[in-house]
């Protein structure tokens, strides 16, 4: 049998009808055994629903617009790499969320693009219910259609909660995900000397 922690001297709580997520979790409170009328909830339905619409705010966004605006002609032949970018993201099997660090580098071929558009590239993509095969792949794929290098390589290692919090429970696990493109899959040399840079990363 459910228990119940809801306080028999508290009316039952109603939410405003016309925001389904303030309903939604309004009803998951009552449906654990909570009392969503009580004093520390009252607000939360309205708190979780604003927190999700910001978690998830890349489904808003087109990956390519916000690439293009900051790509530039340039002469370059070397890599170009960015290390350490956070990652905050929501596994789309239990909603919980993963987090980590993804390291993004690609050979030009006479265009470039400002670096901090590869974090914000990041973003678009971990602001959606995700899996982390998934994230890594769109990142590469989307900048190697913005650019048309030579190549991309793209590494994501992140923790997952529904790891750490249920199921197995294991608190020191590690996911690393790689999506390599062009040169950084063809060229073993290209290919190592990526993954020697991402090795000098500091673990999570």
């Amino acid at each position: 049998m459910k228990s119940s922690t809801r306080s028999s001297h508290l009316p039952p709580a109603s939410v405003e009808p016309g925001d389904p997520i303030r309903e939604a979790v309004h009803t998951i409170l009552r449906e654990i055994g909570e009392e969503p009328g009580r004093p520390g909830l009252l607000e939360t339905p309205r708190r979780v629903a604003e927190a999700w619409r910001a978690l998830t705010t890349g489904y808003e966004q087109d990956p390519r617009e916000i690439l293009r605006e900051a790509i530039f002609e340039e002469p370059c032949n070397e890599m170009v790499m960015v290390r350490e970018i956070e990652v905050y993201s929501l596994c789309e099997h239990h909603l919980l969320p993963f987090f980590g660090r993804c390291h993004i580098a690609y050979l030009p071929k006479g265009k470039i693009v400002g670096l901090s558009k590869l974090a914000r590239l990041v973003e678009v993509f971990a602001r959606r219910v995700q899996v982390q095969e998934r994230l890594t792949s769109q990142i590469a794929h989307a900048l190697q259609e913005a650019l048309d290098p030579l190549g991309v390589g793209v590494v994501v290692e992140a923790r997952h909660l529904c790891m750490m919090m249920r199921g197995v429970e294991k608190q020191n696990s590690l996911a690393v995900t790689s999506c390599m493109l062009g040169a950084f899959r063809d060229d073993p040399r290209t290919r190592n000397e990526f993954i020697e840079l991402v090795d000098r990363s500091h673990s999570l």
